[in-house]
């Protein structure tokens, strides 16, 4: 049973190492990915119209 929870570890979507500083993120949550993306769109909406 072990060797099937090691071999299902996965390696984080996201580590950032900085002095001492370390941050890992092992899953993006949708949420956050929500939000990006529509202020993403927002913003290029914005600069777009106001060309």
């Amino acid at each position: 049973m072990d060797k099937r929870v090691e071999s299902r570890r996965q390696q984080p979507q996201f580590e950032l190492r900085w002095g001492g500083l370390h941050v890992i993120i092992h899953r993006v949550p949708v949420w956050l990915v929500t939000l990006v993306t529509t202020a993403a769109g927002s913003g290029a909406a914005a600069w777009w119209t106001g060309r």
